[in-house]
């Protein structure tokens, strides 16, 4: 089951992934219709791609790339690759909601700036450069990782509850016609915390100080994560 669960999230962080570049190549033609043909009507209609399908698929491919760094061995900072894309992901997700959206409902009402499809094609081109990521997984683990410490996969009700969490802010995004990313937000803060909590745990009893399951004693090792 816990294998059966992630793979349903990674598959939805691959089909969210490629939804927020398709529809962000579909809103760079928009854009750029609009500004050669002064078509008011094509800026609304990229407002709207944004609003109502862009910026949904975006927190849900945001969301699950980071429940599944979060979950399995590879955490957010242990390797390069994984900590590049989590930079990304988070200038792209700021860039968009506060510069890009903006700007696009100013568009629609007749104020255009040719920075517009400028940031679209560099949306664009970083979606690209993270799947490339994923793909070559490249530079190796960062220097405070350290190599003899593996983390724990998640159990199976956590895949499935951020499943749910995605789901739930689908169907509250549909019924508001908007992008509402609370459970998704409350998800991946909340286990986030969880899990370094347990981190923090685990080395203070790799260090010799304990558990509470029994006092140090000399030469002890750490559990075996599982």
């Amino acid at each position: 089951m816990q294998k059966r669960a992630r793979t349903l999230l990674v598959w939805l962080h691959v089909v969210t992934s490629v939804g927020w570049m398709s529809q962000a190549v579909a809103l760079l033609a928009l854009l750029l219709y609009g500004m050669e043909t002064g078509d008011v009507s094509a800026f609304e209609m990229a407002r709207f791609l944004d609003h109502r399908v862009l910026a949904v698929m975006a927190n849900i491919s945001a969301f699950t790339g980071m429940m599944l760094s979060a979950t399995t061995p590879w955490g957010y900072f242990r390797h390069w690759w994984v900590l590049a894309k989590f930079v990304i992901t988070v200038v792209q997700l700021y860039v968009g909601i506060f510069i890009l959206s903006g700007n696009l409902e100013a568009a629609a009402h007749g104020h255009v700036t040719a920075w517009m499809p400028v940031g679209t094609s560099l949306m664009i081109s970083a979606i690209a450069f993270q799947a490339w990521l994923s793909v070559a997984k490249p530079w190796g683990r960062t220097s405070w990782a350290d190599p003899k410490v593996k983390l724990p996969t998640a159990s199976t009700a956590v895949f499935v509850v951020a499943l749910a969490a995605a789901l739930a802010d689908v169907a509250v995004s549909l019924r508001t016609g908007g992008p509402r990313p609370l459970f998704m937000l409350v998800t991946v803060i909340a286990y986030a915390i969880t899990r370094a909590a347990r981190g923090r745990s685990r080395s203070s009893g790799a260090s010799g100080r304990g558990t509470s399951a029994g006092p140090a004693r000399r030469g002890a090792t750490a559990p075996s994560p599982r």
